[in-house]
């Protein structure tokens, strides 16, 4: 485990780790990257054993097949319902295969993404796809969207909440633009499904592990199966492969536990922030809107890979590099897309909240903050 570990944090860290190796189990450790991915949550637990318990394939025309079925199309129902979604359910592996499915098979000519997509969207949408700038606030730059869409009718890619700096798109407000062009709508929700409501668009993913269910599993959100190729298999067509009906019942569980108090993250995140611009740091999309779950920092004079040590090492748990996109921390290309500074974007970390994350959690966090902000000036000094 620990070697898997140091693959994404880094040499530093694999060294820190092998000598403390209690880091990673100590029960007294806090987790702030709960964008990565979110611990499951007790509902979620309790339904994956009910539907383990429940073990026959749902294809299976028998009883059992049956029953294993009934459960796997009770997920689906609670999921659409929970999230007030009254069109297609498709079970995916999660929100990338959303993505690739969508990306591969709608049916329109074009390709067009974000400039500030998770990792997934490029390499679906391939090397033809029209990039999207975004603005100094992370914003799509609509005249250049407008632009796009004049080119003839295109899948347009557009994260409902950026993973990095949690900054949140106008999509209602682009989709009427985008489908009155000829155009399709996929919005990547991985971070807002459960959190936020679903925007307006055609086809939206999401997964379950980043709002406390299990991962390997997600949807794909089918506003009109007209406009997406099926390939034959199950799930509609649209996918091939044993349904997995116990963790949709784990997904669906979690989402209708509705564990977000979305005010009380926002006065969490207040405070972290005003901590940070205290010790001098800067909050990266501040003026934008964002969502409470996400807090994206720099903290100046230090690097992501330092910081991310220094708090890991009295055990607390940040991010500073994406988990999904190689096997070490690199540059952001969303924080380039933003126009940030690199000295300031090799000081970037995300602190991402949970449903469970404390009051007492955020003061701890702070503590240390400040902290590492004093070692830092003392040895400046």
């Amino acid at each position: 485990m620990r070697s898997g570990f140091a693959s994404y944090i880094g040499a530093a860290d694999h060294v820190a780790i092998g000598r403390n190796p209690r880091l990673l189990t100590s029960a007294d450790r806090l987790y702030f990257d709960h964008a990565a991915t979110t611990p499951v949550l007790p509902e979620a637990r309790a339904a994956l054993k009910r539907g383990l318990d429940v073990w026959a394939n749902p294809s299976s025309p028998h009883a059992e097949g049956r029953a294993s079925r009934a459960l796997l199309e009770e997920a689906r129902s609670t999921i659409a319902g929970v999230l007030d979604w009254r069109h297609e359910v498709i079970f995916t592996s999660g929100a990338s295969e959303a993505v690739e499915i969508t990306a591969a098979r709608a049916r329109v000519p074009g390709r067009a993404h974000g400039a500030t997509e998770h990792a997934i969207v490029p390499y679906a949408m391939g090397s033809a796809s029209t990039i999207i700038p975004v603005g100094a606030d992370g914003l799509i730059d609509e005249a250049a969207l407008d632009v796009v869409l004049a080119r003839g009718p295109s899948l347009v890619a557009i994260q409902h909440v950026n993973n990095e700096t949690g900054i949140i798109q106008p999509l209602d407000r682009l989709a009427s633009r985008i489908r009155e062009a000829g155009s399709l709508l996929l919005a990547d929700c991985a971070q807002s499904a459960g959190k936020l409501p679903l925007p307006d668009a055609d086809f939206i993913a999401a997964c379950a592990h980043k709002l406390g269910g299990p991962p390997g599993i997600g949807v794909l959100l089918v506003r009109d199966l007209a406009t997406l190729e099926p390939v034959g298999g199950l799930e509609r067509g649209y996918r091939r492969g044993t349904q997995d009906a116990p963790n949709a019942l784990a997904f669906a569980a979690a989402l209708a536990a509705r564990p977000y108090a979305m005010d009380r993250l926002a006065a969490f995140r207040a405070r972290l922030e005003h901590a940070v611009k205290a010790s001098g740091g800067i909050v990266i999309g501040e003026n934008a809107p964002r969502i409470p779950t996400i807090g994206a920092v720099s903290l100046a004079g230090l690097a992501g890979a330092s910081l991310l040590v220094q708090f890991d090492m009295p055990g607390i748990a940040v991010w500073a590099g994406s988990a999904c996109s190689s096997g070490a921390m690199k540059g952001s290309v969303v924080l380039a897309a933003l126009g940030v500074p690199p000295a300031i974007a090799n000081s970037f970390l995300r602190v991402s909240f949970g449903p469970h994350t404390s009051e007492a959690d955020v003061d701890r966090f702070v503590a240390e903050l400040r902290r590492i902000a004093e070692r830092t000036s003392a040895r400046a000094a």
